[in-house]
């Protein structure tokens, strides 16, 4: 039976549950988000309008998870990266990790503060409405589209990073690296 906790080996059940719970809705996501800028402003079709109201609850939902997780990883001991690893990749996964968590913060308060400039109220799954951080503000509902949009290109570049290194490990380097985040 997998452990809670975390160990000195591997994660634990709460770990790997909240990973792979924000994998799946990162990477939806970052998908909808793409295809969402493809369909035309022009009207403002209901598909359009309902998508960005999916992807600003399900956005919500990953900063709330987010909460979970760091606090999770607060109270845990982190296990340790294989022994193998050259200095040089122990950084650069230790780096990418910190990229991980600052875009997974900037990204939801950007677009929540994107709504708070364009005048559009940020419902959380309809059971409240979240505070305006900003008033109401054309030029800067644009810029923050822009910085949302860039934060969520240098997203989708880490996850293919993290996984093309994760599977690198499993396959090339054959050790425990992706076994350890696995149920």
């Amino acid at each position: 039976m997998m452990p809670i906790e975390n160990t000195e080996d591997r994660f634990g059940a709460v770990a790997i549950l909240l990973h792979w719970s924000m994998a799946v809705l990162i990477i939806g996501l970052a998908a909808l988000g793409l295809y969402m800028v493809r369909l035309p402003d022009v009207g403002f079709d209901m598909k359009k309008i309902m998508l960005i109201l999916y992807h600003k609850e399900i956005g919500l939902s990953v900063l709330v998870l987010l909460v979970a997780r760091l606090a999770w990883r607060l109270t845990q001991v982190l296990p340790q990266l294989v022994a193998h690893l050259p200095d040089w990749q122990k950084i650069a996964a230790r780096f990418v990790h910190l990229c991980f968590y600052a875009l997974m913060f900037a990204l939801p308060v950007t677009g929540w503060l994107m709504s708070s400039a364009a005048g559009i109220p940020v419902s959380l799954f309809g059971l409240f409405t979240l505070p305006d951080f900003l008033p109401r503000d054309d030029y800067l509902f644009q810029r923050l589209i822009d910085i949302h949009k860039w934060l969520g290109y240098s997203l989708i570049l880490f996850i293919c990073v993290h996984v093309g290194a994760a599977l690198m490990h499993h396959f090339v380097l054959k050790d425990d690296t992706l076994r350890r985040m696995l149920p």
